[in-house]
């Protein structure tokens, strides 16, 4: 255990145990040996005893003998606070009955056991929820301070509230971003790590858009506000977070609804076990030792933390891989997704244009070269990807003339470059070659003569084929709906191998092919729609869980989602399930190992075959053992995983 990574308060408890345990056990040998209550004859030899033991129990459990009269008088009385101070004060007071009508004094070193032990069980629980807690709350680091705003040529720096819409802020280097906007002077490199997991910098120069959260790195940058701050997607983000745990699980509300009732329950349980027997017997002390001991075994502790901490730490988890799931209650449904439907541009696919080929592929060079001449002044999409591709400065001198719905025609001195669809070719008699592939094709032709054409498509994230394969291995229906035509998404659909799609279709369509999926699912079945921008918001939340791609950018998205995968890679989706099955595998254990544990210690309390000691070790073991089942959440071992890490450091 780092012990760095403790906040104040648990450095505290645990530095307070370290002194508790050692004093315990050495009383405790001691008293064994010697015999502490021997050391003085007679009625008051539990004195000392009493005092030593009471010093340990007072040292190790004032904080909660203070929570139970707190609690008490807020009228919240039958909690696991209360239960160990009946408890251990009943222990006590039978030791010293034992001692003062001279029989063998016991109970001292139990009571003190109880709530050593207890507390022991206390700081796992809140260094597991730590531990979670900062996975999550690592995005909180987000949160702007203060804005730099240009006003009447001076720079005043203002809270981030108070920006509008059209002012203009400074961003110095190792200033976080305050608003969303756009860089109007300066270029930048910018660290998007506590948005999106990623570890490389990002480039922002004049034009480029840049987020809240993000943090400037090299230089100076000016940036026109775009949005205010309450619609920013920092605080968008945000109020993800902080909602998170608003939104329990069944498991959870199940757990809240069990200890309401099971607790009163065993209180009443043990007054009738100590009354009942003690009024036949006359045996009092037994029974009551008895009784005692079944309320130290009763109390549910291990349910009442074990389960909520075993989603927050599944939560917690994703979040570490840029993975931000709204609530307890998503993720308990995620683990019964059967039905998996993806949009297709900038899910599936990259969301861009790329050229896919060049024909002929000996004159790829040639081609590309005068193609970037033609293109180089255009900023429609087809045309940066062919520059892109292309990777030098292309030639200067030429006029370049755009001929609607054909193509650019390129002129100088004489030489005349075409660059167009089929219609540009035919309009000019230039004989080609039809190029077969799906995706847009760019024909060029130079002097007169067709020289090559290009492809260019939106292909397939390179990971996408994986996850698709790997939902289909574990019985998933995957869809695709998109409103490409048939052609391309036949094509898509064919080399991701989905088990089903939707072409053609507009946003309505959508949802309503979501309608009629959701009609066909099996009971207890849940539907998941992966998507990634605004048109995507209707089907996002009419499904039963909506997944948002790369929400960093479309505030859409992130109120519409249930879950927001922050870096574009549809791998978060994979783990992302993997999490949800083994917390819902971890909560089952814990419930399951928890009550049976309890039920056979209860029933041997109540005869008498466990002591306190048992019943301790059976209390505080459980809760810990549950705990610690419960941190193992972690999805650092699992498949996908070690992937995105190294993804990421590429």
């Amino acid at each position: 255990m780092n012990k760095q990574t403790l906040s104040r308060k648990e450095k505290k408890n645990l530095i307070r145990l370290l002194i508790a345990l050692p004093v315990f056990a050495v009383i405790f040998i001691i008293d064994k040996i010697v015999v502490l209550g021997d050391v003085f004859p007679g009625k008051y030899g539990w004195l000392l005893p009493f005092v030593l033991y009471l010093t340990v129990y007072l040292f190790i459990g004032y904080d909660v003998l203070w929570r139970a009269v707190r609690n008490i008088v807020h009228g919240q009385v039958f909690d696991e606070n209360f239960l160990m101070c009946v408890a251990t004060i009943g222990a006590f007071s039978l030791a010293i009955y034992s001692g003062a009508t001279g029989r063998e004094i016991e109970g001292f070193d139990e009571a003190c056991a109880v709530l050593l032990f207890y507390q022991v069980g206390e700081f796992f629980q809140s260094y597991a929820t730590g531990r979670s807690r900062r996975s999550i709350s690592g995005l909180m680091d987000i949160r702007p301070d203060y804005a730099n705003l240009c006003r009447d040529g001076q720079t005043e720096r203002v809270d981030p509230s108070e920006v509008k819409v059209g002012d203009r802020i400074i961003v110095n280097p190792g200033e976080k971003i305050p608003l969303d906007g756009v860089v109007e002077s300066g270029e930048s490199a910018l660290d998007t790590k506590a948005l999106t997991g990623e570890s490389l910098p990002r480039e922002a120069k004049v034009g480029d858009e840049v987020i809240s959260g993000c943090v400037n790195l090299t230089s100076q940058l000016t940036v026109r506000v775009e949005k205010e701050f309450y619609d920013s997607t920092v605080s968008k983000i945000l109020e993800l977070v902080e909602n998170a745990s608003s939104n329990k699980s069944r498991a959870e509300n199940f757990i809240t609804r069990f200890a309401k009732y099971y607790t009163p329950t065993v209180v009443s349980v043990a007054v009738l076990l100590a009354l009942i027997p003690g009024l036949i017997t006359s045996d009092w002390s037994t029974w009551i030792y008895r009784a005692l001991s079944f309320l130290v075994v009763s109390c549910p502790c291990a349910l009442v933390i074990s389960i909520p901490l075993s989603f927050f730490a599944g939560i917690g988890a994703a979040s570490r891989y840029g993975i931000l799931i709204k609530g307890s209650n998503y993720l308990e449904q995620f683990s019964h997704a059967k039905t998996f439907v993806f949009d297709k541009t900038g899910t599936l696919t990259q969301g861009s244009f790329d050229v896919v080929h060049v024909t002929p592929e000996d004159r790829r060079e040639e081609v590309l070269r005068l193609a970037a001449i033609a293109e180089r002044d255009s900023s429609h999409p087809i045309a940066r990807s062919i520059l892109a591709c292309y990777g030098k400065e292309a030639e200067e001198g030429y006029v370049l003339t755009n001929v609607a719905g054909s193509g650019v025609i390129a002129e100088h001195d004489g030489d005349r470059i075409l660059c167009g669809n089929e219609r540009l070719m035919r309009e000019n008699g230039i004989a080609f070659e039809r190029e077969t592939g799906l995706g847009t094709v760019v024909y060029v032709a130079h002097g007169g003569e067709w020289v090559g054409s290009i492809l260019i498509a939106d292909t397939p994230r390179a990971e996408s084929r994986e996850v698709i394969g790997e939902l289909n291995r574990t019985g998933c229906k995957t869809v695709m709906l998109t409103g490409d035509n048939e052609e391309i998404a036949a094509s898509v659909a064919g080399e991701l191998g989905l088990t089903g799609y939707r072409a053609s279709l507009l946003p309505q369509n959508k949802v309503e092919q979501v309608e009629k999926l959701l009609s066909e699912k099996g009971e207890g079945d849940v539907l998941c729609f992966v998507g990634d921008g605004i048109n995507d918001a209707p089907v996002l939340m009419r499904s039963d869980i909506g997944i948002a791609m790369g929400g960093v950018g479309s505030d859409a998205a992130i109120e519409a989602a249930d879950i927001v995968l922050m870096k574009d890679d549809l791998r978060g989706l994979s783990l992302a399930r993997k999490i949800s099955v083994k917390t819902m595998r971890i909560v089952r254990e814990n419930i399951i190992f928890s009550l049976a544990v309890k039920l056979l210690i209860l029933v041997l309390s109540a005869f008498g075959i466990a002591n306190m000691w048992i019943a301790v070790f059976g209390d505080v073991g459980v809760a810990v053992l549950a705990i610690l089942n419960a941190m193992r959440a972690n999805p650092r071992h699992l498949a996908g995983a070690s992937d995105m890490e190294t993804a990421e450091k590429k």
